[in-house]
């Protein structure tokens, strides 16, 4: 069975790819299933309404069941921004560096108690007979002074998981904590039950 992972993110697609192949699953690009979704607008007010607006768009250009994800850094003493503009923090141009030094700025004065913040990920499943699986992780921590490491990518080098950067974390060690991580474990297990739940998708 073939599904559609609705992003351009090369990174994203290889993670999806993983979980999804000893389910006997063939996770397809936009690009490899001939399709484009520049023209999806992700105007949704949370992160699972935004990775819901993907899934839907490219389930309903390709008649695949679709899967979306929508991520994002929210900082507690910046009242949760930038949220779900993570990606958009900073404006038009803005590099991870960019956005980072942006985050390490506004908190210049912000005492350590003050410099909580989380990680979120969604994940969005949307079969062509209308049913969809909706999860959500999370991963908790700190925001740095400086940035550390030059793993990961996004705001990885300023997120403190236990007092360590993100950065500084191999992949299988991010992937065991990780908000993306804990998403897709749930996904999976929802996934799993889906499909043995359902002869048409056996």
């Amino acid at each position: 069975m073939r599904f559609i992972i609705a992003t351009n993110n090369s990174k994203k697609l290889v993670e999806l790819e993983r979980i999804l192949a000893p389910l006997g699953i063939d996770a397809v690009s936009p690009k490899e299933a001939g399709i484009s979704l520049n023209d999806v607008e992700e105007n949704g007010a949370t992160f699972l309404e935004n990775s819901f607006i993907k899934a839907e768009a490219a389930c309903s250009k390709t008649g695949l069941p679709a899967i979306a994800d929508d991520s994002g850094i929210c900082v507690d003493a910046l009242g949760g921004e930038p949220g779900i503009y993570s990606a958009r923090f900073g404006g038009e141009g803005a590099d991870d560096n960019d956005k980072n030094n942006l985050i390490l700025e506004r908190l210049k004065n912000t005492e350590d108690k003050d410099r909580t913040a989380h990680y979120t990920c969604a994940i969005t499943c949307v079969f062509p007979d209308g049913n969809k699986i909706q999860v959500e992780g999370k991963c908790f921590g700190e925001i740095a002074y400086a940035a550390d490491g030059d793993g990961g990518f996004g705001y990885d080098p300023i997120f403190l998981y236990n007092g360590i950067s993100f950065g500084n974390f191999s992949a299988e060690e991010k992937d065991k904590v990780s908000h993306r991580g804990n998403a897709l474990r749930m996904f999976k297990a929802e996934l799993i039950k889906y499909l043995e739940g359902n002869n048409a998708y056996k």
